[in-house]
């Protein structure tokens, strides 16, 4: 998959839906947790309810339409 930037005022979901990547998601607000999505190289920037603290300190997935990336690469499992 060809890499995209995400700007700081832009979600991971917005970039990759103008994209045209096919991916699940409902509610655009981290609520519904449809668009959940593994992590394969990244620490997640949690900003997702839906996620228990567990999940959240395992860093292996997160949801895309409100959750960022700590550093500048993310890699996810699309």
């Amino acid at each position: 998959m060809t890499p995209h930037v995400v700007p700081p005022d832009r979600s991971v979901l917005q970039v990759l839906t103008e994209a045209g990547v096919e991916v699940d998601f409902s509610c655009r607000e981290g609520t519904c947790g449809t668009c959940e999505t593994d992590v394969l190289e990244a620490t997640p920037d949690h900003r997702d309810p839906p996620l228990r603290e567990d999940e959240r300190a395992a860093g292996d997935t997160m949801l895309i339409c409100v959750a960022r990336s700590c550093g500048p690469r993310l890699v996810l499992g699309l």
